[in-house]
């Protein structure tokens, strides 16, 4: 395995800083050559790839990508970043989409996607969410994003930092944090250490549920409350008697059960209310 990949980057020489960041997009342009080489390094993109950049930014990933890339999708909010890009690249190269990546349909970009980006912080866990709606369409994702969030979504149950998010993003991903990144690796540097993140769809591997929207309701009832047991925080759903059928100890937390777990439960909460139809 590349060094890169077990350590912390050290910040190395800048590229050119050329916009003002704005807050309102959470913008935290990264500008440290050694972290750009080991993202592109670990993306390992090739030629014919349908690859898609969110929030290209000062362009940090969009310039290396494009010496590999015959071709590159890009979805940028700042109308100000998207004029530049016009500018600096050629149409044939980059195509723009200027839209709220949280508003735009990956499903128009084809199948194969492999998706990277700097996500901004302030809308990363919306925007997972947003994405595992196209996972059917996705190869594979690589994301910059606060170290905590990466944190949550690799986690592993009966752990601290397990959580719906873990919950709701393994249900359809397999992921794994590759490195992390110091705050000086950014302009302006944010408060907190940031991580990258890779992320496969599970495919035919993936635990279904019958009912999705029953499933994601449960999920969030459990972690409600996380001090709570789960005989208290999903007793909407289930007696003494459900918990037993199900094999489940009710004075287990949220945190204690795997993503099987919340699939068995939504099944069976749905077929007791059909049953009962």
């Amino acid at each position: 395995m590349p060094d890169f990949l077990t350590r912390t980057i050290v910040p190395t020489m800048a590229v050119d800083f050329r916009h003002r960041a704005r807050k309102r997009f959470g913008q935290n342009f990264l500008v440290d050559r050694q972290v750009i080489a080991a993202i592109i390094s670990a993306i390992h993109p090739q030629p014919e790839d349908n690859l898609v950049e969110i929030g290209p930014g000062l362009g940090a990933l969009t310039t290396p990508l494009l010496q590999i890339l015959n071709h590159l999708t890009v979805i940028e909010i700042d109308r100000d970043i998207v004029e530049q890009l016009r500018r600096d690249y050629p149409q044939n190269k980059l195509t723009i989409h200027s839209i709220d990546a949280l508003q735009f349909d990956f499903s128009v970009l084809g199948g194969n996607q492999r998706i990277v980006g700097n996500l901004p912080y302030n809308i990363s866990t919306p925007l997972l969410f947003h994405l595992s709606r196209f996972s059917t369409s996705i190869q594979d994702m690589h994301f910059m994003l606060q170290k905590e969030v990466v944190e949550r979504m690799v986690a592993e149950p009966s752990t601290p930092s397990y959580g719906r998010l873990s919950v709701m993003l393994q249900y359809r991903f397999t992921m794994e944090q590759i490195f992390t990144v110091p705050p000086e690796s950014f302009r302006p540097a944010p408060k907190v250490e940031s991580a990258i993140v890779a992320m496969w769809p599970l495919g035919s591997d993936a635990p279904a549920a019958s009912d999705e929207a029953l499933f994601s309701r449960i999920v969030t009832a459990a972690f409600s409350q996380r001090r709570k047991t789960l005989r208290n925080t999903l007793s909407a759903y289930l007696t003494n008697t459900d918990f037993n059928c199900l094999g489940i100890d009710g004075s287990l937390r949220a945190e204690n059960l795997t993503v099987q777990h919340y699939v068995s439960i939504a099944d069976y909460c749905l077929s007791k209310s059909q049953s009962n139809i």
